[in-house]
């Protein structure tokens, strides 16, 4: 079953057509008391049989919250009560490579919105596409940027830092358009692989300045998605609170030793010590974690080289880890190396 591609269900004629998903009417619900609720259906193909244990995303559009993922229940059923100032959502299943096309829901405290999202057995191995929209002249994001694809039934919008995601995205060549009131439309053919996340950054010309729009795209590391590398990315980025090394910026920068990259391009700046030992940095302690092994004490620049690293965390203090490595238990500056 985890080969298989997840879908959207078809929307209700009485409401919006929301991004290939279908929402059902709200209702009252007490489990989530005057707070806004969203209760997640995930079904079979014909929509009769519920899938267990699929994965279930959600993210809020409008405030600085931490996405929901959580798996659906043995009734293939998840019901996600939403932060008191919230108004949007988007929200999307997956299971295995696959993940279905998101749904885009308004949110009213005390009402609870039911949504479906159906499994089919296609062959396809769809991806996703992961972006933000900035403006190409002053690098601001661009907040509620219409951004469509080929083939799809409805625009999603960029998110207040410019963010927005596509899943569900047919693998090859798919021609991405985007649009937003006072710069020229964007037009861009893409290429997505099957079962994997691709990053597109999409810089907006202001009409009529005379320049070329800007686009860079790179795509995620399968095992640092699994690890939750990129989600953790988002939010240490905007939060400021750790630092994220990816194989793009060793590739471009090549440091010889892990011990010249934690000296040389990391906020720490560790003091290193003599004999190729852990860095420290000035005043504080340090731990160092390869692939969730403690290598404290030991010498990285031989246990690891910089060509072997698929992503680098850094954070400077305990209180600055997110909830999911809490388990590291740090009393220090923590760094995270991983290969792949």
């Amino acid at each position: 079953m985890g080969s298989r591609s997840l879908v959207a269900a078809t929307v209700f004629a009485a409401l919006p057509l929301l991004v290939a998903a279908g929402v059902l009417a709200a209702q009252e619900d007490p489990t989530c008391k005057d707070r806004a609720g969203l209760r997640v259906a995930i079904l079979d193909e014909t929509g009769t049989l519920p899938v267990p244990g699929a994965e279930v995303r959600v993210r809020w559009v409008d405030v600085v919250r931490r996405p929901v993922r959580r798996g659906a229940g043995d009734d293939g059923h998840l019901t996600v009560c939403a932060p008191r100032d919230a108004t949007r959502a988007t929200v999307w299943a997956e299971e295995g490579d696959g993940s279905s096309e998101q749904a885009s829901v308004d949110l009213t405290p005390g009402e609870t919105r039911e949504i479906e999202l159906r499994i089919l057995s296609g062959t396809t191995n769809p991806g996703r596409l992961v972006g933000r929209v900035f403006d190409a002249r002053t690098k601001d994001p661009i907040t509620t940027a219409a951004v469509t694809m080929a083939g799809r039934r409805a625009a999603v919008e960029s998110d207040r830092w410019g963010r927005f995601i596509l899943t569900g995205v047919r693998a090859g060549s798919n021609e991405l358009e985007v649009r937003h009131l006072g710069y020229a439309p964007l037009r861009y053919t893409i290429d997505v692989e099957p079962g994997l996340t691709t990053q597109v950054d999409l810089g907006l010309v202001p009409d009529p300045v005379e320049m070329e729009p800007l686009v860079a795209t790179t795509t995620w590391s399968p095992r640092l998605e699994s690890k939750g590398f990129y989600e953790r990315r988002y939010w240490g980025e905007m939060l400021g609170t750790g630092e994220f090394i990816t194989r793009d910026y060793l590739e471009r920068w090549r440091p010889l030793r892990m011990s010249q990259l934690l000296s040389q391009h990391t906020m720490l700046r560790p003091r290193l010590a003599r004999g190729g030992r852990t860095p420290r940095t000035f005043g504080e302690c340090l731990q160092i974690y390869l692939d969730n092994m403690n290598v404290d004490g030991l010498p990285i620049d031989t246990l690891v080289y910089p060509m072997e690293v698929a992503g680098i965390e850094v954070y400077r203090a305990p209180a600055s880890l997110p909830d999911g490595l809490l388990r590291f238990e740090s009393r220090c500056s923590l760094v995270l190396i991983w290969t792949g």
